[in-house]
C-alpha cells in the first residue's frame, strides 16, 4: 500500500528526470538519501516515517559514532526495528572509505570515478538499484547532514541518476530536494574554488595516507 507520505514525497521530487525507458511508464517513489549530522535519533526516525522509508541502507564505511553513539550500528538497528524500518549495512561495498588503494588519488582523496569501476561497488550498486525497482521504500544513510558534502550524493546518487533512477535527498531542513538541485549547489561551490579540483568526483578531504 502506498502511504500518503510517500505520495507527498513523490510530488515534491517530481522534477527528477527519469531517463531510463524501463522507469518511464512505472510510477515509483524516488530513491532517498539522508544524513544525521547534528540530528537526534528521534528526529531521524520521524523523518523516515514522514517519507515512508521502509529500508535504511547504511553506507558508512565505519558504522559507528563516537560523538553520537545513538547512531552506532547495533543501537541504530534496534531503534529502527522498533520503528518498523529494516536496517541494511552496505558500507563494505558502497562506503566512502574503500579498502582498495586503487580507489584513491595520489593525494589520498577518494576518486569516485575509480570507485564506480570497482567490482565491490558494482555489486552494491546493483543491489541498491534492485531495491528501487522493487519500490522497496529505501533511503541511503550516512553521517553528513548536507547531501552535497557526502559521498552518498557525489558517488552513489550520481551513479544512480545517470542510470535513470530518480533520486531525492532529505535535506538539512527535512524537506526533499531533487538530486539535480543538490548537484547544482555542489557545482556552485566548486566555482568559488577558482578552478580547484572538482568536489563532484572526489572526496572533500584526503582520508588516506600513501
Amino acid at each position: 500500500m502506498v502511504l500518503s507520505a510517500a505520495m507527498g514525497a513523490r510530488a515534491r521530487a517530481s522534477d527528477v528526470c527519469v531517463r531510463d525507458a524501463r522507469y518511464r511508464h512505472v510510477v515509483l517513489r524516488p530513491l532517498l538519501t539522508v544524513g544525521y549530522g547534528n540530528r537526534e535519533l528521534d528526529e531521524v526516525l520521524a523523518l523516515l516515517c514522514a517519507h515512508a522509508v521502509r529500508y535504511l541502507i547504511d553506507v558508512r564505511s565505519t558504522p559507528y559514532s563516537r560523538f553520537n553513539p545513538a547512531f552506532s550500528r547495533d543501537h541504530l538497528a534496534t531503534a529502527l526495528e522498533r520503528a518498523g524500518v529494516h536496517y541494511v549495512f552496505m558500507g563494505d561495498t558502497l562506503g566512502g572509505r574503500p579498502d582498495d588503494k586503487a580507489c584513491y588519488d595520489e593525494a589520498g582523496h577518494v576518486d569516485y570515478l575509480a570507485c564506480r569501476d570497482h567490482p565491490a561497488f558494482k555489486g552494491g550498486f546493483e543491489r541498491l538499484r534492485s531495491a528501487f525497482e522493487q519500490d522497496a521504500g529505501a533511503a541511503i544513510f550516512c553521517s553528513e547532514l548536507r547531501p552535497e558534502n557526502c559521498h552518498r550524493t557525489k558517488l552513489i546518487a550520481e551513479a544512480m541518476a545517470e542510470m535513470g533512477v530518480p533520486v531525492a535527498h532529505i535535506d538539512a531542513n527535512g524537506s526533499l530536494t531533487s538530486h539535480s538541485a543538490v548537484m547544482e549547489r555542489l557545482h556552485d561551490a566548486q566555482i568559488s574554488l577558482l578552478g580547484g579540483p572538482s568536489e563532484a568526483t572526489r572526496s572533500r578531504r584526503a582520508i588516506a595516507a600513501f
